[in-house]
């Protein structure tokens, strides 16, 4: 899955953050944005990876569907399944 521009922005920030600290160590309020970074760039993560697997439909060899019966429900309360 492609990341956002958002997501690509957030990481090289906290990437910067992170060879700071193995460089010199950050200061109390770097070390609050990173945790800041972490956090939000986790959640977008989550939220982007539930959005796909709620999108998801499995088949098996022989073309049958076998969907998990969960994301059948979220699909049909989302207007994405007809049945």
């Amino acid at each position: 899955m492609p990341e956002s521009k958002e997501q690509t922005e957030l990481l090289k920030r906290i990437n910067e953050l992170a060879h700071k600290n193995k460089a010199e160590g950050l200061t109390p309020a770097e070390k609050a944005e990173r945790k800041k970074l972490r956090d939000q760039y986790l959640k977008n993560f989550r939220e982007a990876f539930r959005s796909n697997i709620e999108l998801m439909q499995i088949y098996d060899d022989n073309g049958k569907e076998v969907t998990p019966e969960k994301i059948k429900e979220i699909q049909r309360k989302r207007g994405l399944r007809d049945d």
